[in-house]
């Protein structure tokens, strides 16, 4: 049975670029796309993804906040944050709104695909490009809600 996917990126070449990559591989179809949060909220309602690829920043309602309400809403749908911005502030946000993977648009094209196999799979899934973000957080006496998962991980993966 094919992932269900739903893309959300205000940029409508970044979109095609995705679905084309995506759909390359056997066992992953696109059903929707969103230019903006608002409507990612309204396709996740209609088409009942498996996985979202929600860009961090949208007009409307951004990723963080579309990622809140889809989690709270539909808690089995799985969110691939895909942003430019690897702050802490950005990457902590969409944690903690509930994503199951996070990862940089210039990462490499093969990595989002597995960050998506991944996150199908519901384990979760960070981008290499950020690990030393979320590291950074998870040494702090205290780590913020929603995090410590991804503390866990990164242990995991230092361990093996």
């Amino acid at each position: 049975m094919d992932v269900k996917i739903l893309l959300a990126d205000d940029h409508k070449n970044m979109r095609i670029g995705l679905r084309c990559l995506i759909e390359m591989h056997p066992g992953m179809q696109v059903v929707a796309e969103a230019e903006n949060g608002l409507a990612a909220i309204k396709l996740n309602r209609k088409f009942r993804p498996d996985v979202i690829v929600m860009d961090i920043l949208m007009p409307e309602v951004n990723g963080i906040e579309a990622t809140r309400h889809i989690v709270e809403e539909f808690p089995g749908t799985k969110v691939v944050a895909l942003s430019m911005h690897s702050d802490q502030q950005f990457v902590i946000g969409a944690i903690k709104a509930g994503v199951s993977a996070y990862l940089l648009k210039d990462s490499a094209s093969e990595e989002l695909v597995r960050a998506i196999r991944t996150v199908a799979a519901n384990r979760l899934y960070l981008g290499l490009q950020v690990t030393g973000t979320i590291a950074e957080v998870c040494q702090k006496e205290e780590v913020p809600e929603g995090v410590n998962n991804f503390c866990r991980l990164i242990e995991l993966t230092a361990a093996s």
